[in-house]
């Protein structure tokens, strides 16, 4: 049984980056849907589509590369775990690797990227860093 379901996407984010495979597909939660969102909307992934097959949701995932075919994820990291949980107020995640790489956090408002969460004055549980 998988304990940590936010990890495992990330991960198998990670492997097809590294394997340079174009379509990667990730078990559906919201949670991961709205991170895939903020990975599309910032340019780290090309596009996603949320699948259904009966009562089992999944989200295929095109990535995206750079001209000379190298993954644009330099860096994947899950940062609060099930374990120990990671929470940042709203003056620790204005920027993050000087504003190349983005935060996501999981906030009273529900999962933003760190410089939306930064406008809006709030700070939250910091799920993974992407750059």
């Amino acid at each position: 049984m998988m304990t940590d379901i936010i990890a495992d996407s990330l991960t198998r984010l990670r492997n097809a980056a590294q394997r340079r495979l174009d379509v990667t597909t990730l078990l559906h939660s919201n949670t991961i849907e709205a991170t895939v969102a903020i990975f599309a909307n910032k340019g780290y992934i090309d596009s996603y589509k949320v699948l259904e097959d009966g009562n089992k949701k999944t989200i295929q995932v095109v990535l995206k590369y750079d001209d000379k075919e190298k993954s644009v994820i330099n860096e994947i990291k899950r940062i609060s775990k099930p374990g120990r949980r990671i929470h940042k107020g709203k003056d620790e995640i204005k920027t993050f690797k000087n504003g190349y790489g983005t935060l996501v956090v999981s906030t009273s408002q529900g999962i933003l990227a760190n410089d939306e969460a930064f406008k809006r004055g709030i700070g939250g549980e910091v799920i993974c860093s992407i750059w």
